[in-house]
């Protein structure tokens, strides 16, 4: 008990309260820091690979103004050229930035001791703030160059990247996790779960058929590096431009073992249908199939059994099986979601040649994901959940009526029960009640009665002396025996029985000696 209030002394304790000017001071830092620091990286790689390329100028302002698109690409806002938009841009830069950023907000959360949910729009408001300024300001500087961007575009792009990735840094911090956690039941945030589980076991299926794409291709892939060019300068920027692309692949890939598959131009690729027609030579793109081949839809087995798996998970969620296939379907609603974020921003426009537009059909892929999810999962969820086999046997023995519960109703969202399946059982069964039973009283208790003798007992004055008589024995009045009087009952019961036996069989009783009847 003093643990527990030493516990609840110590998570009630308030950080330090701030004056308004250092904490604007504090939130200034950290939205202009993430937004230089970011701006800073770009240019470094950009300038790395200018300063190892054979026949590039190398200047520190051209590195700066050619970081100010790359900067943009890095928040996926697109960019327009003569020839067209480029339109589908890397996520590997994206995923770094939100990295980046969301460290950022953490670090300012735990400065200024933030730990309520409403103190986090602070630190997302200042940084996703500043980085919509700078965003916008250089797609209007930019005006009508060789690379152009949308100011409206570039503000509102800049603003929800960096949102996101300042949200997803402080949630823990400020307890928005906890809160919307709160807001689930037990079944739908175990089915949540199992929705990201089935996610990134996808995302993982797509990585590994590249990986294997590359394998089977290494001296194609081998060749179009050495094709680039002999300069260091120029081998790095293509090796640093498949690394940047990378994630677009793995995310093809994934549409890939799921059934929908990807196109770049007239090229589409899918387990069930292939198309072929010319590529960009870049080392990255030899990890596509050729041409279809006999065992293509065998890859769709994976995504079976990751559906499996998501039921697997769901099985002891409830004893309820409508409540098993409800966690199923949030796990498919949840998978579905995510895989349709990623194929939004995979793909997209690449300029106007015969290689645009790449894309991974965003709506196509929840959809067979979702399937892929659902129907496997609910199968395995429904056939193999729990059974009440125990509690009906005690149901069927005590004749106590066994309710099954829904986790739906339960006042506290964060337990799962996940128990062995007889202590799972013992809680279901409701508290008897003991008046429903007939108690069969002792046979001591018609003569005896506790209690009367107690009252009588304290009805004696103080002083006097206690009362001879005995209550007990004024039950029987005649000083018989309560044992010999039931002896004595059993025995007329055995004549009158003997006597009518006799009348059955006509014979008649015969007086003995002492002139009673002997049988």
């Amino acid at each position: 008990m003093l643990q527990r209030d030493v516990t609840r002394e110590v998570t009630t304790v308030r950080p330090p309260e701030f004056s308004r000017s250092e904490r604007v001071r504090v939130l200034v830092a950290a939205a202009v820091g993430s937004v230089v620091v970011g701006y800073a990286a770009v240019a470094a790689v950009l300038a790395l690979v200018s300063a190892t390329a054979t026949y590039a100028e190398f200047s520190t302002s051209g590195v700066l103004s050619t970081a100010a698109p790359a900067w943009l690409a890095a928040h996926h806002v697109p960019l327009r050229f003569d020839a067209g938009q480029l339109g589908v841009l890397p996520l590997l830069p994206t995923a770094l930035l939100m990295l980046l950023v969301g460290r950022t907000a953490a670090g300012t959360a735990d400065r200024l001791g933030l730990y309520e949910p409403l103190q986090a729009r602070a630190v997302v408001l200042s940084i996703a703030g500043a980085h919509a300024v700078v965003g916008g300001t250089i797609a209007l500087l930019m005006g009508d160059g060789v690379v152009r961007a949308t100011p409206a575009v570039a503000f509102f792009g800049c603003a929800a990247v960096s949102a996101l990735a300042a949200t997803i840094g402080v949630a823990r911090r400020c307890g928005l996790v906890e809160v919307v956690f709160d807001k689930l039941d037990p079944v739908a945030l175990h089915g949540l779960r199992a929705g990201f589980m089935a996610l990134f076991g996808l995302v993982g299926l797509g990585a590994l058929a590249v990986a294997a794409g590359l394998a089977a291709s290494w001296p194609t892939t081998s060749g179009l590096f050495a094709e680039a060019g002999p300069s260091v300068g120029v081998g790095l920027g293509v090796f640093l431009l498949c690394v940047a692309y990378l994630p677009n692949a793995v995310v093809a890939g994934f549409s890939y073992v799921t059934g929908a598959g990807f196109s770049l131009g007239v090229v589409e690729v899918s387990p069930l249908h292939f198309t072929g027609g010319p590529v960009p030579p870049v080392p990255l793109l030899a990890a596509m199939p050729e041409d279809k081949a006999v065992w293509s839809p065998a890859v769709l087995v994976g995504a079976a059994a990751l559906g499996v798996l998501a039921g697997w998970t769901c099985r002891k969620v409830s004893d309820r099986p409508s409540s098993r296939v409800r966690a199923v379907l949030v796990a498919a609603v949840t998978a579905a979601v995510g895989s349709l974020v990623l194929a939004a921003t995979a793909g997209g426009r690449l300029a106007e040649g015969s290689f645009d537009p790449v894309t991974v059909p965003a709506g196509l892929l929840a959809l067979t994901v979702a399937l892929w999810v659902l129907v496997p999962g609910a199968l395995v969820a429904w056939l193999a959940g729990t059974r009440a086999k125990a509690a009906v046997a005690a149901v069927a023995a005590g004749g106590a009526e066994l309710v099954q519960p829904d986790y739906e109703e339960a006042d506290d969202a964060d337990v799962v029960f996940e128990d062995d399946e007889l202590t799972d059982q013992f809680d279901q069964l409701e508290p008897v009640d003991a008046d429903e039973f007939e108690v069969e009283e002792d046979l001591d208790d018609d003569y005896y009665d506790e209690d009367e003798y107690e009252d009588e007992y304290e009805d004696v004055p103080v002083g006097e002396d206690e009362p001879d008589d005995d209550p007990a024995e004024d039950a029987y009045p005649d000083d018989s025996d309560p044992e010999d009087s039931a002896q004595e009952d059993s025995a007329e019961e055995e004549e009158d029985l003997d006597a009518e036996f006799d009348e059955m069989l006509g014979m008649e009783p015969e007086e003995d000696l002492d002139g009673k009847p002997d049988r």
